[in-house]
């Protein structure tokens, strides 16, 4: 692994420059997080996908199995709440469940008093299928966090929740 030096330009420093350089009376200073968070969720996006791929998957696909998953016993729940969790709408659901049923690796059931009601399951490849793909998962994103020691990646994961949260906090109130 090769570690930039302390101080390296990268894409967004030059695009700073150059704001600076065209609109010093604007501080663009913003750019320096939001610029970088962009470029780099659309980078690891790219390589998350890759890997889902790798099973078969779309990130779609592997949302739906990982939730279903982490649920444990039974591994099922209606398609509402599977929306609601992956925050998705229902009709984007309706067709991420529509192809896992159709690879196998999940089933729709009448559930409940109410045959309307519905249940998504994992299959028993399902589960083999999660299983193996998020262990995947997770090496991978070792791999994607291996610039950052052990301090900074706790740092960032506090200073990220922190401003999430935070955001959250904000956006709602602007809402109401």
């Amino acid at each position: 692994m090769t570690t930039p030096a302390p101080f390296e330009p990268d894409a967004v420093d030059r695009l700073l420059a150059q704001w600076a350089r065209e609109r010093p009376d604007l501080d663009s200073s913003p750019v320096a997080v939001v610029g970088r968070m962009h470029r780099l969720g659309d980078r690891l996006r790219a390589e998350l996908v890759a890997r889902y791929r790798d099973f078969g998957l779309g990130e779609g696909e592997f949302d739906v199995l990982a939730t279903l998953r982490r649920h444990g016993e039974p591994f099922a729940l209606q398609p509402s709440e599977l929306a609601a969790q992956t925050l998705v709408t229902t009709g984007g659901m309706t067709k991420r469940i529509d192809r896992l049923v159709a690879a196998g690796l999940v089933t729709r059931a009448a559930g409940g008093v109410d045959a309307r009601t519905r249940t998504i399951a994992l299959t028993q490849r399902g589960r083999e299928v999660i299983d193996e793909a998020y262990a995947a998962h997770l090496d991978n994103e070792r791999r994607l966090l291996a610039p950052l020691g052990d301090e900074d990646r706790r740092a960032l994961a506090a200073i990220l929740r922190r401003w999430s949260l935070g955001l959250d906090a904000v956006l709602d109130a602007e809402r109401t």
